[in-house]
């Protein structure tokens, strides 16, 4: 990663979803993103695998009734159904996480989310959550990458001490993965934050990091640890990313040798007599 955006940066919201420019129009690359094409992770094979199966079990009578081209169109597809519900409902109960963290009432809220509405809610009243930061746009020049963070907040932990936390929500069924400590490191050490007036202001500083595991049946607050040592492993991390995404560029084209007709040509073999 190297440092070449400048400021300001801008948050570009897209029908889906969003991505960030800095102050000559440049495309800043999401901490998301780099995580996600920065780091193998077998465990997404064998889930497109399991998906891809359990859908042509469960259809297999109108997938019979389909032409071969068209069968396989949706078997390749079939996968991103599960994928698509699931980050739907994690930007549903984003937004209505941020409305309650801010004291907003929210109301409307569908029978298949209220469950983990309630739990987010248990979340705040339970740890005495006070926001400081939420929702917020995260940018570093130095290193090259912005992003968006859920929450800073003061709460009290399980001894009973107030203390200042980067949190992240989570919706995931599977628990935490890995990555998140790697996530909340760089927006931990990120260079600058935009406030509710569009301007940058200097990171805010944390005592600890964690996730907020939220689903129907209750939410969990799990520390993380997030610091130098995490920060170097995403920064190693974005530099994988720009290994896969620009390693097509080591590689030349094909030359032609300078004189196609030598005058010498060597003997590889001899025909027979």
């Amino acid at each position: 990663m190297t440092a070449k955006f400048v400021p300001p940066i801008r948050r570009i919201e897209t029908a889906k979803g969003h991505y960030y420019k800095d102050g000559n129009g440049q495309r800043i690359p999401g901490v998301t993103t780099m995580l996600g094409d920065g780091v193998p992770k077998p465990a997404l094979i064998n889930w497109a695998a399991n998906a891809t199966a359990e859908y042509a079990v469960d259809n297999w009578d109108q997938l019979t009734e389909l032409q071969p081209s068209a069968r396989l169109k949706t078997l390749q597809g079939a996968r991103y159904a599960s994928s698509d519900k699931a980050k739907k409902r994690g930007t549903e109960v984003h937004g209505y996480a941020e409305r309650l963290v801010k004291g907003e009432k929210v109301a409307g809220i569908p029978d298949e989310l209220r469950g983990h509405v309630e739990a987010y809610v248990w979340f705040l009243d339970k740890f005495e959550v006070d926001p400081i930061l939420v929702e917020a746009t995260i940018v570093s020049y130095r290193y090259g990458y912005a992003g968006t963070l859920d929450l800073i907040a003061e709460l009290t932990d399980t001894d009973g001490q107030r203390r200042r936390m980067l949190l992240d929500a989570k919706t995931n069924e599977k628990g935490i993965f890995w990555e998140t400590p790697l996530q909340l490191a760089a927006y931990r050490y990120a260079d600058f934050y935009v406030d509710d007036a569009g301007k940058e202001q200097p990171m805010i500083e944390v005592d600890a990091c964690g996730a907020v595991l939220v689903n129907s049946d209750g939410a969990q607050l799990i520390p993380c640890l997030a610091g130098p040592e995490q920060m170097k492993s995403f920064r190693i991390a974005a530099a994988m990313r720009d290994i896969v995404n620009n390693g097509r560029d080591l590689v030349g084209s094909p030359v032609d040798p300078h004189n196609p007709e030598p005058s010498i040509a060597r003997v590889i073999f001899e025909e027979p007599k």
